[in-house]
């Protein structure tokens, strides 16, 4: 209702003073948010698309439009509303961050990598693209590379086992096991779900690839 009423103000007033405009923008985007934190996706697209159109310019708005079809598994959409992002500011990393994931997850190594490698040029300080980067590396057969990824990752964000397991099916892929293990015996020190088969699954929401969970799983009864 509140949101309802809300598009139904602004229909009706099409001519909002700039200021007005980015003031119903940000309560829209708030609105939106909301709706996708409750997981209600349509709601919140609405919301989220009518806010965009109302502060075309707010490219932080542009990026959670992108990132909630996403989530709705809308990723046609999504990439192109992230594209549409980076074609007002080619230097927006978290654009950059969001569409590579989007890429990565739909099994796009090629376009991952492209998008995350100049998120990491931009940010290199910045965890995400490191980390996907890996993961989108050792999908190319480029375990040099995704094992270099995976190390910038994991430092920059110690407290976190994701990148350790990429290092990890990395090292695999290299031939190095040792190391291999070495490294997803960390990943199990910081969360000891990782040393459970079934809780493996869940890396499918980290960007893993099928394969790679396999791949993971094939590490831990190693």
């Amino acid at each position: 209702m509140i949101l309802a009423g809300a598009v139904g103000l602004l229909n009706a007033v099409p001519g909002l003073a700039a200021p007005d405009a980015a003031r119903s923008a940000a309560e829209l985007r708030a609105q939106g948010l909301a709706y996708r934190q409750q997981g209600q996706f349509e709601p919140a697209i609405q919301a989220l698309r009518q806010a965009v159109s109302l502060a075309p310019e707010d490219l932080p708005g542009r990026v959670s439009l992108g990132w909630t079809l996403h989530l709705a598994r809308q990723d046609q959409a999504a990439a192109a509303a992230l594209t549409k992002t980076l074609q007002h500011d080619p230097f927006h990393v978290p654009a950059l961050n969001a569409l590579g994931i989007v890429y990565l997850m739909n099994d796009d190594p090629v376009a991952a990598a492209a998008a995350h490698s100049w998120a990491a040029f931009l940010a290199p300080d910045n965890e995400i693209p490191h980390y996907n980067l890996s993961l989108a590396w050792q999908r190319l057969n480029q375990p040099a590379w995704a094992i270099a990824s995976a190390q910038t990752a994991a430092r920059l964000e110690p407290d976190n086992p994701h990148p350790l397991v990429a290092l990890a099916i990395a090292e695999w892929s290299s031939g190095d096991q040792a190391a291999a293990q070495q490294s997803f015996q960390q990943a199990v020190a910081l969360d000891a779900r990782y040393g459970n088969a079934e809780f493996l699954n869940f890396l499918d929401e980290a960007g893993f690839s099928s394969a790679q969970i396999a791949l993971a799983k094939q590490l831990l009864a190693s």
